[in-house]
């Protein structure tokens, strides 16, 4: 049996910090990649949540982020006691935007 090669999709995330004089004072970006389509889960966290847009949009994204590095990391002290309530939090999420 031929193995399954993984297609990654490559992100960039760029976080601005904007000073009340609209000036872009600090900027952090970085690159990670990742087997899920990121746009398509933000776009069914919108749709289907009950969440307004602008706050799903930053549930879905920072799900996306969290979410493989705890996986990697599970035994990882800082990840031990939380990973069963992300784990329930990731089922009951994946019930609702599915319709389940």
């Amino acid at each position: 049996m031929i193995p399954k090669i993984r297609k990654d999709k490559c992100y960039r995330v760029t976080i601005e910090e904007i000073t009340p004089e609209q000036e872009v004072a600090q900027t952090l970006a970085f690159e990670f990649q990742d087997r899920e389509d990121v746009f398509n889960i933000v776009n069914n966290v919108k749709q289907k949540s009950g969440l307004e847009p602008e706050v799903a949009t930053r549930v879905g994204v920072a799900l996306r982020l969290l979410g493989p590095v705890m996986m990697a990391n599970r035994k990882h002290e800082l990840f031990a006691d939380f990973m069963p309530h992300f784990k329930t939090f990731m089922q009951n999420l994946k019930n609702k935007v599915k319709g389940k």
